[in-house]
């Protein structure tokens, strides 16, 4: 089968591999549509925890090829999905029940054959049925699981305002499952328009353009444009830039949580005062990869809670996974970017 396939970071071709079959447990989803993340670029560089040779991707909608023995719970033709996230069940956190801090993860795309190939098997137990769902839509259940994960870590009580700054598509997911658990108004801000203008079609309250390195200038246009004019009760981090980062203590209200949700560099700094976070009691979290919030996300695109209308802008064959690659780096006008297989 064709496959993308990686000896070592940004080298990397489209090649011919093995068609795998599946064995035991497992399932063979013949791929249809591949999301491109922005963690395929910390992928592509070797960040990340990336191992080498690789097939990246993970964000997969497919349909079932071949079921392996013993598994029951899929029939042949149907339209499925996979959580790429798999823990060992054995190690201190897993055990504890901390399954997304688990010692010996496994990424499909990361340090385990990912979905920018012909085929992929995986097994039952990670993959979900997407039938039903256009798969426009079913694309983006993973980025989707990472927001509802995004929303169980923030715990976020009812009433509160919301700041997302970042208007990708994971940071508008996001915001959206935030204003579906109650917030009573979520802010969206970033530099592009037209990002800004998609998230006003999926019924964010308010958006906010602000500049790329100007922050000072950032926080007062963000302060001014809160509902009680001393910022937010949440603000996440949805760009992976330190420079953002960096303003997220100042725009938090007393009381009030910073959620840490766009992939950064191992190396990144952010700054902040120590003394702000002591006296206004700021609580600082993170949200790093779901483990079982798969089935919920699922559950979110059905019922619409989440909607992904305009958001693909890119679509790109296999053999352009490198234009497709540069797009998401470099194009302004580029949102989320698809591989059709």
């Amino acid at each position: 089968m064709k496959a993308v396939f990686y000896e070592g970071p940004k080298t990397w071709s489209v090649t011919e591999v093995p068609t795998p079959d599946a064995g035991p447990g497992q399932v063979r989803i013949k791929v249809d549509q591949v999301g491109v993340c922005g963690t395929d670029l910390h992928i592509h560089e070797g960040e990340f925890g990336a191992v080498f040779p690789l097939i990246p991707g993970h964000e997969v909608v497919g349909v079932v090829y071949q079921l392996g023995d013993g598994v029951t719970r899929f029939r042949l033709g149907e339209q499925v999905t996979v959580n790429p996230n798999v823990y060992c069940g054995q190690c201190p956190y897993c055990l504890a029940g901390r399954l997304g801090q688990c010692e010996a993860m496994l990424g499909f795309g990361s340090n385990f054959p990912g979905f920018f190939a012909e085929y992929a098997i995986a097994e039952h137990t990670l993959v979900f049925s997407a039938e039903g769902l256009d798969k426009d839509t079913a694309v983006f259940c993973e980025p989707t699981s990472c927001a509802m994960h995004g929303l169980e870590s923030l715990q976020m009580r009812p009433g509160g305002s919301a700041l997302v700054l970042g208007a990708g598509p994971t940071g508008l997911l996001l915001a959206q499952l935030i204003a579906a658990g109650g917030a009573s108004s979520v802010t969206v801000a970033g530099p592009s328009r037209f990002k800004l203008d998609t998230a006003r079609g999926l019924g964010v309250d308010a958006t906010v353009r602000i500049a790329r390195d100007d922050p000072d200038a950032n926080i007062a246009t963000l302060l001014a444009a809160s509902p009680h004019g001393d910022g937010y009760d949440a603000v996440v981090e949805a760009t992976g830039s330190p420079v953002v980062g960096d303003i997220c203590v100042p725009l938090t209200r007393r009381g009030g949580t910073v959620l840490i949700y766009g992939v950064t560099r191992a190396d990144d700094l952010v700054r902040f005062h120590p003394f702000d976070v002591f006296r206004r009691e700021i609580t600082i979290r993170g949200s790093f990869a779901e483990m079982t919030s798969f089935g919920a996300a699922i559950d979110a695109l059905r019922g619409g809670r989440v909607r992904t209308n305009g958001l693909i802008t890119h679509r790109f064959g296999l053999d352009d996974y490198g234009r497709a690659l540069q797009t998401l780096r470099g194009d302004s006008a580029a949102h989320k970017v698809v591989i059709e297989l």
